[in-house]
């Protein structure tokens, strides 16, 4: 009887731990990496391990990969910011913010306004105006479908929280067009929006004189691509004469490399300066590790004065090139807040169901101490078109 009850046991036990589906072991191993690697649980005062407990009442009914990837967006949700993402998507997925972002809505004073449009986007082509006040998204009132995007382990909500749900609300779905309900001059109109991606610049940078004495370089969102490194140069060297030149950073949605950031700001320092701080925590050893990265001079320096601008649409190194911008002193940062995409990121990977995602494992600073996405232009403005307006008078 003993041999037979230590079998029963043994066989009980086996089953346990050879019975756990795929998606329970990538859930599991999804959970600790955040845990372990994510650098802002705490900054954002973010409840992981309730998160956790709540999603783990779903994974035992995990049929498919499609369900499973759904699970972890909706995980993704509650760390509110759009550089925590999955290298995967569904049709009926939400497109990734700032990327996937035509337009910038704001709750003020209870109601919905558009206070910024993405130039050239789907948005900014189908007529849709700043100032424009929004009553309904796809046919409904918007603050019921926040609820959507809203993190679960609180129902106290930050307005970082809000902003990132209304964000994701506007984006929209991959599979769905959208239609926005707005008031413009007491009328109410009805404005339909393609589904599709908004058509891009192929080319890395473009050059424009706007005037005698100015000229603005403008980044098509390739800051990842090394590339633009000698394209740069090219350009940089053709305008060393310039007096003003402005450096148009507004579409770098994706981010991009140090590398490529560093070697465009070296050409603008005639000494190495810090543009910004890491921090990283070593969590087995309860011990952070925290350094100054510099940009060294390169090549000829441009001696001229310049203008950085920045948006909504400037994300990751976009942003880490602003605050490395605003750190030499010299150059003028001008624009509205960025996208305050946190830290530094790394990616990781599932190897039961082959899913890779990213999330951020580096807390960055501006070398005054500011985190990164606190950061405000020097010269701020409204939205794009004021940008725009204000460089063009800058002297």
């Amino acid at each position: 009887m003993t041999r037979l009850l230590l079998l029963f046991i043994l066989t009980i036990t086996c089953t346990g731990v050879v019975g756990q589906t795929k998606y329970e072991k990538d859930f599991e191993s999804f959970t600790n990496i955040i845990h372990k690697n994510y650098a802002y649980l705490n900054q954002q005062n973010i409840d992981w391990q309730k998160v956790e407990n709540i999603y783990k009442l779903q994974i035992v009914n995990i049929q498919n990969d499609r369900e499973f990837i759904r699970l972890l967006e909706n995980m993704l949700l509650e760390l509110h910011n759009g550089h925590s993402s999955l290298n995967v998507n569904l049709n009926t997925s939400n497109r990734l913010i700032p990327s996937g972002q035509d337009l910038y809505v704001e709750e003020i004073k209870g109601k919905f306004w558009i206070t910024d449009v993405k130039k050239g986007s789907n948005a900014d082509l189908a007529g849709v105006f700043i100032g424009s006040e929004v009553i309904k998204f796809n046919g409904k009132e918007i603050k019921e479908q926040l609820s959507n995007f809203l993190p679960r382990f609180t129902n106290s909500y930050t307005n970082a929280m809000k902003q990132f749900a209304l964000d994701m609300l506007f984006a929209g779905t991959h599979d769905k067009k959208r239609s926005i309900e707005v008031l413009i001059n007491g009328r109410e109109q009805t404005i339909e929006l393609d589904n599709k991606s908004s058509i891009k610049d192929t080319a890395m940078l473009t050059v424009k004189r706007v005037s005698p004495s100015k000229v603005c370089i403008k980044i098509n969102n390739c800051l990842w691509n090394n590339d633009l490194i000698p394209a740069f140069d090219k350009t940089l060297d053709s305008l060393l004469t310039t007096p003003i030149l402005i450096l148009d950073l507004t579409d770098t949605p994706s981010g991009g490399n140090s590398t490529v950031a560093r070697a465009i700001m070296g050409r603008f320092v005639n000494k190495p300066y810090g543009y910004q701080q890491h921090e990283y925590d070593e969590t087995d050893f309860d011990t952070k590790r925290h350094w100054i990265e510099y940009v060294y001079p390169r090549k000829k320096v441009f001696k001229g004065r310049l203008y950085v601008m920045v948006g909504h649409w400037t994300g990751s190194m976009g942003e880490g090139m602003a605050i490395g911008f605003d750190s030499f002193k010299k150059p003028i940062v001008v624009g509205t807040k960025m996208a305050g995409l946190l830290g530094a990121i790394d990616g990781f990977h599932l190897k039961e169901t082959n899913i890779n995602f990213q999330i951020p494992t580096e807390r960055l600073y501006h070398v005054d101490g500011k985190p990164r996405e606190s950061f405000a232009p020097r010269l701020q403005t409204q939205n794009s078109k004021q940008t725009w307006k204000s460089v063009l008078k800058a002297k």
